[in-house]
């Protein structure tokens, strides 16, 4: 189609101003760390209209494949438990550490909220296209997340594959890892990327 002008976004139903919020969103988005966090409660409705924006994420055949567990309050010290003892019971004695072994629980702590991300295979399509529509959801929760001001980034830890029962997961779920959330104060910054220039190739 060749170069489209940013006023084609002035067309149909998105105007000039909502591209000009989308694209800032999208280019200040940034993996915030749970040390970063300050003492803020998310809210269950907050977390309630995150999630609505990830699940209105593209899916093939509407299969829908995201699933969620929300971790907050008392859910956060099990959750937190659960991942230092795993980290414990599966890194070999040489190997262990532990600061990482405290650091484990604190991040968690330290979070208003977690939320275990999960695929539901459906057998309907690929795996990997539900793999993708998952990790489209999760976008679509991080970039609502930053525009709420709340930061986030996804972790996927070694342990994961041993989540399963805690997680009370189907057999045929999977868990891809967890999104560490809460309010912060760090300064904007935008994204360190090459110039996309350099990734396009057109055939006009």
């Amino acid at each position: 189609m060749g170069r489209t002008s940013v006023s084609l976004f002035k067309l149909d139903t998105m105007s000039f101003n909502d591209f000009n919020t989308i694209q800032h969103i999208i280019h200040h988005r940034r993996s915030i760390f749970p040390a970063s966090y300050v003492k803020r409660e998310i809210t269950r409705d907050t977390l309630m209209q995150l999630l609505d924006c990830a699940n209105a994420a593209p899916t093939h055949k509407l299969t829908q494949p995201w699933r969620f567990i929300v971790f907050r309050e008392e859910g956060l010290m099990r959750l937190a438990d659960q991942l230092a003892s795993l980290y414990k019971a599966h890194t070999p004695a040489e190997q262990f550490l532990q600061k990482k072994y405290e650091n484990t629980r604190e991040k968690v702590l330290q979070s208003g909220a977690v939320i275990a991300i999960l695929v539901s295979y459906s057998g309907a399509v690929p795996q990997w296209e539900e793999l993708a529509a998952t990790a489209c959801a999760v976008q679509n929760l991080w970039l609502a997340a930053s525009a709420a001001n709340i930061g986030g980034y996804w972790s996927s830890p070694g342990t994961v594959k041993h989540m399963g029962g805690f997680l009370q997961i189907a057999d045929n779920e999977e868990c891809l890892g967890f999104f560490y959330m809460g309010y912060h104060e760090d300064p904007a910054r935008k994204a360190n990327r090459k110039a996309v220039a350099e990734k396009i190739r057109w055939e006009d």
